[in-house]
């Protein structure tokens, strides 16, 4: 019985070999590309995550705020809130590093505070920030005002949007017991931050 032939071994143009190379090639570099974008995306998703959960948090109502300290305040306490200074009168300013008004109005409310230091409570906010946020209070020397840091909103801005501010400066002003009296939107030169004190405090000084 006569033994069958062996089958041709199937020959291979080098055309076609430098084909099947590439083809190799480009699965394995598709390979690597999804690889690369799943660990970029996972990385994304975890500093979303990450963020999230360290993003700090407060209370926004308008009379019963509650804020993360901010600056040499959080040295000593961690919190910030309206109830804390329910023993005088209390003006709210809000500022951003941003803010050429803040610039401007901010050394006026520095004078009024000095002179009315023990009398009014003082408080600073920064809202609406995008860069540092210690900037104004630093640069005109009212870091000794209790800070706060705003929170929520569109950026960090929650409790200035809750009072109706569209930009800074923002200055609410409260009375001892924790009743918004008035809300400034805007600028406040030192002589008429006088007046709305001495109006709605009956101040006189």
């Amino acid at each position: 019985m006569a033994k069958a032939k062996p089958a041709p071994e199937k020959r291979v143009s080098k055309k076609q070999a430098a084909r099947e190379a590439r083809a190799r090639q480009d699965r394995i570099r598709r390979i690597r590309n999804w690889s690369v974008a799943g660990m970029a995306a996972a990385v994304v998703v975890g500093l979303i995550f990450y963020a999230g959960a360290n993003a700090p948090t407060g209370t926004t109502d308008v009379e019963a705020w509650d804020l993360p300290a901010l600056g040499p305040t959080a040295d000593t306490q961690e919190r910030v809130a309206l109830a804390d200074f329910r023993d005088r009168p209390t003006v709210v300013n809000f500022f951003a590093s941003w803010c050429i008004e803040c610039d401007r109005e901010l050394p006026g409310f520095r004078t009024v505070s000095r002179e009315l230091d023990g009398q009014v409570n003082f408080v600073g906010i920064a809202s609406q920030e995008t860069g540092n946020p210690l900037y104004m209070p630093q640069r005109h020397e009212v870091d000794w005002w209790v800070l706060a840091q705003d929170v929520g909103g569109r950026n960090r801005s929650g409790l200035s949007e809750a009072l109706g501010a569209r930009g800074m400066p923002l200055t609410a002003f409260y009375d001892e017991n924790g009743v918004l009296l008035h809300t400034q939107l805007g600028a406040l030169a030192e002589s008429q931050l006088r007046n709305v004190i001495r109006e709605l405090y009956k101040i006189e000084f």
